[in-house]
């Protein structure tokens, strides 16, 4: 069902290509914006299904951690669209699981790349050109606000983006820019089912399972509802919202 949430909001969503980013572009379409999305590989975002919104959507091929990818990206989405509404830094990876000697440096350093540098590059590129009253939303994890063992890649970077949230929410609080972070439990999707099947490798326990098991709802996020907390924090429902950290972990976190 169409509605006016995010009429003529130009929004840019980074890993755009999977399956939170992808819902949650079609849910700020439904709501009148006009959307840039960004991810790695041109075809998988070709490969989305967008309908009758086409021209209100601007795809861009982008490695996030790279500075003159993120500046290119950002030029183009102001030269589509105008100045940005809204911002969704919502591409990250996982790496791996392994003990803290064992665990490979330029895997660590991959995860960060892409989470935090990439976090950082859209925000330093795109905060000079959004509007005043805007939003900003950083995809971090129920990882973001925990800890386990082996997990330190993936983890480590889900908490430093809540920092540079909470600094640009201090910072951008006088232009009336919201900046929050939306933190996912396990979501239905191939990203959760790849971590779950690495955790059946290496305990024997069925990772599906188990993630349901520590869930109080008992079952995994879809793709779907983590979207509609993205247009919470996007529109001005949540205008007295900023440097929250936003759960949609089904009690996960509790």
């Amino acid at each position: 069902m169409a509605g006016s949430l995010l009429k003529n909001k130009h929004c840019v969503i980074t890993g755009a290509a999977g399956s939170v980013g992808s819902a949650t572009a079609r849910r700020f379409l439904e709501e009148g914006a006009r959307v840039v999305l960004v991810d790695l590989d041109q075809p998988d975002i070709d490969r989305l299904e967008l309908g009758a919104f086409r021209k209100s959507v601007l795809t861009v091929a982008a490695d996030v951690s790279d500075v003159d990818s993120t500046a290119a990206y950002v030029d183009a989405a102001v030269q589509r669209f105008g100045e940005i509404d809204v911002l969704m830094s919502n591409a990250g990876n996982f790496g791996t699981v392994a003990p803290i000697g064992d665990y490979p440096l330029d895997v660590f350093e991959g995860v960060l790349s892409v989470h935090v540098r990439g976090a950082f590059l859209a925000c330093q590129n795109a905060v000079p050109r959004m509007r005043d009253g805007g939003s900003i939303i950083i995809t971090s994890s129920v990882a973001g606000v925990t800890g386990d063992p082996g997990v330190y890649g993936y983890i480590t970077a889900k908490h430093a983006q809540v920092g540079l949230m909470r600094c640009l929410a201090k910072e951008l609080a006088p232009r009336r820019i919201r900046v929050n972070t939306l933190h996912p439990g396990p979501v239905d999707n191939s990203f959760q089912k790849n971590v779950e099947d690495g955790f059946t490798a290496a305990t024997g326990r069925d990772g599906t399972e188990f993630f349901n098991s520590i869930i109080p709802l008992g079952r995994h996020a879809l793709p779907d509802e983590i979207a509609a907390s993205a247009l919470f924090l996007a529109s001005d429902m949540s205008s007295f919202s900023t440097g929250t950290l936003h759960m949609v972990d089904g009690g996960m976190s509790i």
